[in-house]
């Protein structure tokens, strides 16, 4: 099989975990050049939640329906964006230049107050914990930096 014909079956599979997050409102940034227009100047003013995306199965389970549910909250970020690891590399890799001195880790989320960290959940904040707790987590952050 080509090469091009497994990157199509990839994308196929992957795409209803990226509309799991876009359908609610988080912008993908696919490429670098995306990443850093998004994380500089005026468009990193305010609160940020970045969702480091992931085709694993807590992803599935659990992040991106806490993210969901997070944002039923009386209190968001300003600002709302993903990036796919595995799937969107150099795009991923560009984002957690932003996420100083913290480990890579996917699926994970990470608010950005005027562009530097202020939280993040990292994949052992998320695996094996409920959907509740996660979303509460979160809720908890934007109360704090939203």
């Amino acid at each position: 099989m080509s090469q091009n014909f497994y990157f199509q079956q990839m994308q196929m599979m992957v795409q209803p975990m990226r509309d799991e997050l876009t359908r609610i409102g988080v912008k993908e940034l696919r490429t670098p050049e995306e990443v850093q227009e998004t994380f500089q100047g005026e468009a990193a003013k305010g609160t940020s939640l970045v969702v480091v995306n992931s085709v694993c199965g807590c992803a599935a389970g659990l992040a991106r329906p806490a993210v969901a549910e997070s944002l039923k909250h009386e209190k968001t970020p300003d600002h709302l964006y993903t990036v796919f690891a595995g799937q969107d590399k150099e795009a991923t890799a560009e984002a957690r230049q932003y996420f100083e001195g913290q480990p890579p880790s996917s699926p994970s989320f990470v608010i950005l107050k005027d562009g530097k960290l202020v939280h993040m959940v990292h994949r052992h904040e998320i695996e094996g914990v409920s959907l509740e707790e996660i979303a509460a987590n979160l809720t908890n952050a934007y109360n704090k930096y939203c």
